[in-house]
């Protein structure tokens, strides 16, 4: 089982669950509105081989929620700040969703920081047009990971909703366990996500801003694509194949989450790679 860390500083506050059993570096970033327990099956499985760190992001679980910064460079510091204090100075990566476009800024600006990179379903890879940003009320109605947000009148109410999400399908022990952890009560009664409004808009933000590929990247990268994920079509992951020189793509059970609605061939797939990478 992880251990909940808390690293304190001037400026952030990060919390992570750290499985401190084996020896290679391995950090699990979790996707937006998500927090670190996502990761939970696939730590268990890789504890005994790697020293696992899993954060709650900035804005997300049991982190710092600061009203503004939420860029990918600040991101990118508060991971440096906690491999530093974790004494390493690189580590094998695994990604999902939006932190895939993160791992690829970071592979570009300190590529001697990821040993390997793992992207599952990574979403926003491009840098998005201006008028994009009228279309964010909509996305955040129809994104499937920001419904969960609230408000809900109770808890019961949050916990049916969340029963018709896409990452709770089949609403397994470990899929209610992250369910409960991302959620609490709000003063006014009110229940809803520990992910914030701030922090979500943030990110939108810089996601538009910011490209993901603008040169070559020779980090080890395997992109994971979920047979009901969102990278469908080829030119969805041609970018991919663009700019990332040394990649291999394969495709797993499941959908968007894949590590929570199919855990044990996700699992496998993940241990497959980073064992070639060893």
């Amino acid at each position: 089982m992880p251990v909940r860390q808390t690293l304190v500083t001037s400026e952030i506050k990060l919390s992570y669950l750290e499985w401190n059993q084996g020896k290679k570096p391995l950090l699990l970033l979790h996707g937006l509105a998500d927090h670190a327990l996502v990761w939970s099956s696939l730590g268990d499985d890789l504890a005994a081989e790697y020293h696992i760190v899993a954060p709650d992001m900035r804005g997300h679980g049991e982190s710092s929620k600061p009203e503004t910064d939420y860029t990918f460079a600040s991101a990118i510091a508060d991971l440096e700040l906690l491999m530093d204090h974790l004494g390493w100075s690189s580590a094998h990566i695994v990604t999902h969703s939006w932190t895939g476009k993160l791992a690829a800024i970071w592979a570009r600006v300190s590529p001697q920081r990821l040993r390997s990179m793992v992207l599952v379903d990574p979403i926003f890879i491009w840098q998005m047009p201006s008028l994009f940003r009228l279309t964010f009320p909509l996305l955040y109605r129809y994104l499937s990971f920001l419904k969960g947000m609230g408000p809900f009148s109770s808890y019961e109410a949050a916990e049916a909703q969340a029963k018709q999400l896409n990452q709770y399908q089949g609403w397994s022990t470990l899929q209610q366990q992250v369910f409960q952890a991302g959620l609490e009560q709000k003063p006014d009664g009110s229940w809803g996500s520990k992910f914030t409004i701030n922090a979500r808009d943030g990110i939108f933000e810089d996601v538009m801003r910011v490209p993901g590929f603008i040169a070559p990247v020779d980090t080890p990268s395997l992109f994971i694509q979920p047979e009901q994920g969102l990278n469908r079509f080829d030119w969805q992951i041609k970018p991919y194949k663009t700019h990332l020189t040394n990649l291999r793509i394969c495709q797993v059970p499941g959908n968007h989450w894949p590590f929570l609605t199919a855990p044990a061939a996700f699992n496998q797939t993940v241990a497959s790679f980073l064992k070639e990478r060893a």
